[in-house]
């Protein structure tokens, strides 16, 4: 013992450096922790680690305890000061070792981090040899948290926690609270115990549906682009299970599959008729080929669709109203074109057939035949004159330069609108809206249509339900009204009957009466996956009995438990038990043992939980 001691004094009045890297946490400490051991073996004291002071012999204790703090105080510097507050309490090797290990070593998180490391690990823009060294220290590392074993059972407990952790790591996103539960659990679950506990959430889980239920009160139909339905909302982003990355899935994986060749399109269209390319327009040309029948029937559905939303205000044949929503119109403004040119003969207010018609050049260089030429109406302020009616054309488009000459009015444009304005009155007489890096004509809201029947009921509560006399001062053809039967005007009014104050009748000894209540359960289970909880409170004494529950189908044992523990401590029994109408108080196992121990059991009436107020107050 006394040669050990002029090496740790050289060695201590040196400021030695032991490791090049600091302990910061869980995710160095297995790289810590080695180094530190070879540290500590290749100066003789790998004893002082894992022997506490109390082993030490009373001869050699004092010379032990002076080379200890030295090696202590080395093993404080090689920890990060972030961290060292809380390890700063232990002055021996032993107890700072101990500590360390027991703060930042969890088995099950170093071996999930380590296995999602291995499933995610890809070469990218490493060079070889450095993604070789990852793999070769990625198996260093498993085959630690892992080793060899001959024995069988071992072996199958080893492989149910490895598929274990490979469950955890697939998980979608939101379950991650469920996965950081059991990683923070102090014991190892089972495989059984995890898969047991996933199906149990997604018993609980409802799916959501995409289509309408047949009791909508709003029924919406429209030709907009882009966007979201009205049933649909936007959900949890797609996480790709080949790179880790959100906003996508495997399928569409470019690190996997590779960037697709980029497309062209001069337009997409929202009809469903029509596909929707999903890259954008670049300076590469691609024709679409639309056969006679396709084309005639996309007509036929751009005719006969548009935006439109019915709304019932209350049910029963009182009142139906139609209105159209504002949306992305059919006529696009298009600063190439020199002529309008439209496709669709129903967009026209007048049309004319002569025998001079003049020769449309399309954008892939095709002509064809205009077949007509008349007057059409995008706005009610916005006339389009000799608008030539060509049904080769796949679209409606505005020239600019002929409406900004004919019109006399300015069009501004914006990265999301363009606003038309007169130049002689300054008004605003059309907006457009972009979309797909085309800026379409926005459609105007037509005014409500509506069918309305003289109620004054649905009037009265329209208006927020006034008394009677403001209501005819506010509408006077009711002045003649006599009375108004609004039952929701009735039922507001009515207050209910104080519930009467409890008499006293508290009980005279302990354990006379005994009140109690099932809570839960609770949004967010414990570590342990508590989500219940059941309070036992004595009425004399009002000291009150806490037991947790997975289930409620837990209560019965635990009433035996606190019925038994009552007798022991106490040397008493339960007279009464009092509780609300939950069925677990009503079992058959829950009533005979009340039967059999002469327990009387009080519960409330339905719906008045006011007489269980003692239990109900407490939760």
């Amino acid at each position: 013992m006394a040669t050990k001691n002029p090496i740790v004094t050289s060695i201590i009045s040196g400021s030695p450096t032991i490791t090049s890297e600091k302990l910061i946490g869980s995710e160095n400490y297995l790289s810590w922790s080695t180094s530190m051991e070879l540290w500590f073996m290749g100066q003789g004291y790998e004893d002082h680690l894992v022997t506490p002071e109390d082993a030490i012999p009373d001869v050699d204790k004092v010379q032990w305890k002076k080379i200890d703090a030295q090696l202590c105080s080395v093993l404080w510097q090689s920890v990060d000061p972030k961290i060292l507050h809380h390890l700063r309490a232990y002055k021996t090797c032993f107890k700072f070792w101990t500590r360390a290990k027991g703060l930042y070593t969890n088995d099950i998180q170093r071996f999930y981090k380590v296995v999602s490391d291995i499933v995610h690990v890809r070469q990218q823009d490493m060079d070889l040899s450095t993604y070789i060294g990852r793999i070769a220290s990625l198996k260093e590392e498993f085959l630690t948290l892992m080793p060899f074993t001959n024995g069988a059972e071992v072996q199958q407990i080893q492989i149910d926690k490895f598929f274990m952790v490979l469950t955890l790591i697939s998980l979608r996103p939101d379950l991650e609270s469920v996965r950081d539960q059991i990683l923070a659990s102090p014991s190892v679950p089972s495989l059984d115990d995890v898969f047991a506990r996933l199906l149990r959430l997604s018993c609980t889980q409802t799916s959501s549906t995409d289509g309408p239920s047949d009791s909508s009160v709003l029924a919406s139909q429209t030709n907009s682009r882009g966007g979201c339905s009205g049933n649909q909302g936007r959900g949890q982003r797609p996480q790709c299970t080949y790179c880790n990355k959100l906003g996508h899935t495997r399928d569409h994986c470019y690190q996997l599959h590779g960037r697709p060749p980029r497309t062209t399109h001069i337009a997409q269209l929202s009809d469903p008729l029509l596909s929707r390319p999903d890259s954008a327009a670049s300076s590469m040309s691609q024709s679409i080929t639309l056969t006679g029948s396709d084309y005639d029937a996309y007509l036929r559905y751009q005719a006969a669709t548009s935006a439109f939303v019915a709304s019932v205000a209350q049910t029963g044949n009182v009142s139906v109203c139609f209105s159209q929503s504002p949306s992305l119109g059919p006529w696009i403004l298009n600063s190439g074109a020199s002529d309008h040119i439209s496709s669709n003969k129903h967009l026209f207010s007048s049309i004319t057939t002569t025998s001079v018609l003049p020769t449309v050049t399309l954008a892939n260089d095709s002509q064809t035949m205009a077949k007509g030429i008349g007057l059409a109406h995008p706005l009610p302020s916005l006339p389009l004159h000799s608008v030539l009616y060509a049904p080769e054309c796949p679209f409606n488009l505005i020239s600019i330069s002929k409406i900004t000459r004919t019109l006399n009015c300015s069009i501004t444009f914006s990265d999301k609108f363009l606003i038309l304005h007169d130049k002689s009155t300054r008004k605003t007489i059309g907006i457009g809206r972009e979309s797909q890096g085309l800026y379409h004509l926005t459609s105007p809201s037509s005014p409500a249509a509506c069918i309305s029947t003289d109620a004054p009921l649905l009037i009265h509560s329209c208006l927020g339900h006034p008394s009677l006399s403001k209501f005819q001062k506010l509408v006077p053809r009711f002045s003649t009204l006599s009375s108004l039967a609004c039952e929701s005007c009735q039922l507001g009014k009515h207050t209910r009957v104080s519930f009467p104050k409890r008499l006293n009748n508290q009980a005279k000894s302990p354990f006379e009466l005994v009140h109690t209540d099932v809570w839960g359960p609770c949004r967010t289970a414990s570590t342990l996956g508590f989500q219940y909880f059941v309070t036992f409170i004595d009425d004399y004494s009002r000291c009150t009995w806490l037991f947790l529950m997975k289930n409620r189908a837990e209560l019965f044992s635990i009433f035996q438990k606190f019925y038994t523990e009552i007798q022991t401590q106490f040397n008493v029994s339960i007279r009464v038990l009092r509780s609300d109408n939950a069925r677990e108080y009503f079992s058959t196992p829950f009533t005979s043992f009340m039967s059999q121990h002469g327990i009387l059991h009080q519960s409330s009436c339905a719906h008045t939980p006011q007489q269980n107020g003692i239990a109900e107050r407490k939760n």
